[in-house]
């Protein structure tokens, strides 16, 4: 569960995750845990307990000690292809009389099982009412006919007003560290919007990111694992805040008053609805001293914002008339991520701001925010676990469209993973016995009925896609390396990528015992694109005679044919295209530049190392762009480096720097040795990487 959840060794969440129900499976504690010591009435720290507790932790203890909570879970998590199972503990509080516990996501999010033992020792089974990963919330629901003292009232705890909090306030923090006996230890409130620090360390929780809402209550009272979801609680004996994690000596938990309201939807709805924009903020650079609001980092292809016309490098000032502070930090973020977050779905919204020094409004309606990342589920007879899309998660994959399922994780040695080619993980299936699916329950009900009554293992055409081929496969579904295509040099150009047709594909494709390829992908403009070949046709013969190629290491037999033509050759191809005869002309061109040929360059100061756009890359962005590719690819980036420590990264594709674009080496090479004579105290660099744009802002040492 950490492995996933967690994405640093400072940053700690305060769930104990151990006794792994699986052999396969192994956690290791995130913190030391300290041995017990023996309890007295109530387990506190020693400065609780020394000298005696005065009346105001007495009263806090009273009211709200009795409805502590201490939360055994059975957790799954897919891994290899399998949902894995593990045993954690975390921590709640009863905040209901009709037996509603809250806790944190991380600790019930993923769980299929419950056991609570409340204060007073009795063990209840509990089920999940409903979570929220954005918020790190979750609601438990108490099965009270399975108390063995149903005539004991049961305790309630009630929130106090998180906004009230002033540093240096004292608060207990309650729970059930290592899955111990509730127990209280004191300490002081050290910052009231603690954030996770940028570039250095990060938390996501399946797929949302810790800090885009949450800023939390700082404090040193001692947690450990095991005190996730357990109440902060002041003086007065009130919740003001949900422990949740860990970092260096300070506990972080999430305000009351998020928590009261997340808690309240949860036991109404079981969800939490939200409103998203699609956009993505970032705090104002350092050279922006004199800018106002927050700086646009990036907005989602038609996403409300895109249609509004929000660019990246807009300056957000102002949300429905509410001013949005100057985002000079990361822990200035989450108030905008409010605002939009808290607004009804379906509301017509008003954004003001800046752009080029002049003023901008823009009008947009606001529409359900989906989670970034869907719950993964095993497909046993595949050997996969596999998600369905989520908006996020279709546009992270240059997408229009949800359909399909997507590979989460491959069983080694099950029927996907001996496929040929094998299925792997971010694959997304589209197509199977010929037939469309457009998510995981669609998958499951085909495979329930194609496995009705099979006493073994029967093939299935499979069609997916991978990055920006359209490829086919047959995998024997109920249960048996990725090939390695090498790179091809040739002096003629095709333009196609193909695969072979095996015996298994020919027979499912209903040409038993033919011979030849099938394209899974075309370059834009290639030979292949203008003489009318598209994915999925399958080529049988070069210039009248049989491609000789059946099994998967005669993956090099067509490409090798090319070669041997002149640069200036017409050939004819013929294959099938739905089953139906088809002859293609196709008049051969000389290669793209090999990737051995781009030009490079690498900036000493900066130290970092550029490259052209390979025609890969190039060909990619154009189909999932839509537009003429722009900028330069980062080769490499020295680790500890200026362009390192200013967030650059190999693969990351230069737009621009200091607003100027930069799509060749020797505009690269002037623009830096410029910078270098000029000698200003910080660069920005524009970067696309992955799905997103960002502003990075670096500042060497001249």
């Amino acid at each position: 569960m950490i492995s996933r959840t967690c994405r640093s060794g400072l940053l700690l969440l305060a769930l104990a995750t151990a006794f792994p129900v699986s052999a396969e499976v192994s956690l290791q504690p995130a913190v030391r845990v300290e041995p017990p010591r023996l309890p007295t009435a109530f387990p506190v720290s020693a400065e609780v307990s020394t000298p005696p507790p005065s009346a105001e932790v007495s009263d806090a203890i009273k009211k709200v000690f009795p409805a502590l909570v201490r939360i055994y879970v059975v957790m799954e998590e897919g891994s290899d292809g399998r949902m894995k199972k593990m045993q954690g503990s975390g921590s709640g509080a009863i905040i209901s009389a009709e037996g509603h516990v809250l806790t944190n996501h991380h600790v019930a999010g993923r769980g299929t099982r419950f056991v609570c033992t409340l204060s007073n020792h009795d063990e209840v089974d509990a089920t999940l009412v409903g979570t929220d990963a954005l918020s790190d919330l979750a609601v438990l629901k108490l099965d009270l006919s399975t108390r063995r003292f149903k005539d004991q009232p049961l305790a309630v705890a009630g929130f106090g007003d998180s906004d009230q909090l002033k540093v240096g306030d004292v608060v207990y923090a309650m729970g059930s560290p290592g899955g111990l006996s509730q127990s209280v230890t004191r300490g002081i409130v050290a910052n009231t919007a603690m954030i996770v620090p940028r570039q250095q360390i990060g938390l996501t929780l399946d797929g949302e990111k810790v800090g885009e809402l949450v800023r939390w209550i700082g404090h040193d009272a001692i947690i450990y694992p095991g005190n996730s979801g357990g109440p902060l609680v002041n003086p007065a004996g009130e919740i003001i805040g949900v422990n949740e994690v860990g970092i260096a000596s300070l506990g972080g938990a999430i305000p009351s008053n998020l928590a009261k309201k997340v808690a309240a939807e949860l036991i109404e709805k079981g969800s939490i609805t939200r409103s998203w924009i699609g956009v993505e903020i970032q705090p104002l650079l350092r050279s922006m001293a004199d800018r106002k609001g927050a700086l646009v980092a990036s907005v989602w292809k038609d996403s409300p914002a895109a249609q509004a016309g929000i660019r990246p490098g807009d300056f957000i000032t102002a949300y429905q008339g509410t001013a949005l502070p100057d985002c000079h930090a990361a822990e200035d973020l989450p108030v905008f991520n409010a605002m939009v977050l808290g607004t009804a779905p379906g509301t017509k919204v008003t954004l003001t701001g800046v752009r080029d020094g002049k003023p901008q409004t823009w009008e947009m309606t606001t529409v359900v925010r989906e989670p970034n990342m869907a719950k993964e589920d095993e497909i046993r007879e595949w050997g996969i676990t596999a998600r369905d899309f989520t908006r996020v998660a279709a546009l992270e994959k240059f997408r229009g469209t949800k359909d399909g399922v997507l590979v989460d994780t491959v069983r080694g040695g099950g029927p996907s993973s001996e496929a040929k080619p094998p299925l792997r993980g971010s694959d997304v299936i589209v197509r199977v016995g010929g037939k469309p699916v457009h998510n995981r329950a669609e998958l499951e009900a085909f495979t329930a009925e194609f496995t009705k009554g099979l006493a073994e293992a029967k093939p299935l055409l499979v069609e997916f896609e991978r990055d920006s081929q359209q490829l086919a496969t047959v995998v024997k579904v109920g249960p048996v390396k990725d090939p390695v295509k090498p790179r091809l040099a040739e002096k003629a150009w095709l333009g196609a990528s193909t695969q072979v047709i095996t015996d298994e594909l020919a027979e499912a494709y209903g040409i038993a015992g033919k011979k030849g390829v099938r394209v899974t992908a075309l370059a834009p403009d290639s030979p292949a694109a203008k003489a009318g070949l598209k994915e999925g046709d399958l080529l049988l013969k070069l210039d009248g005679k049989v491609i000789n190629a059946r099994r998967p290491e005669d993956s090099e037999v067509f490409p090798e044919l090319i070669l041997a033509y002149p640069v200036d050759s017409t050939l004819e191809l013929a294959g099938l295209r739905d089953g139906q005869p088809q002859t293609w002309s196709v008049a051969l061109a000389p290669r793209p530049i090999d990737d051995s040929e781009l030009l490079e360059y690498k900036d000493d100061r900066f130290e970092f190392t550029a490259r052209q756009l390979s025609a890969a890359q190039r060909d990619q962005a154009k189909e999932q762009q839509g537009e003429e590719p722009a900028g330069l690819s980062v080769l490499k980036v020295e680790p500890s480096g200026w362009a390192a420590l200013g967030g650059l990264a190999p693969d990351d594709i230069i737009l621009t720097i200091d607003g100027s674009p930069v799509n060749e080496i020797d505009a690269l090479k002037s623009k830096l040795t410029a910078l270098a004579e000029a000698k200003p105290r910080s660069v920005v660099f524009g970067i696309r990487r992955g799905a997103r744009t960002q502003f990075l802002e670096i500042e060497p040492r001249w």
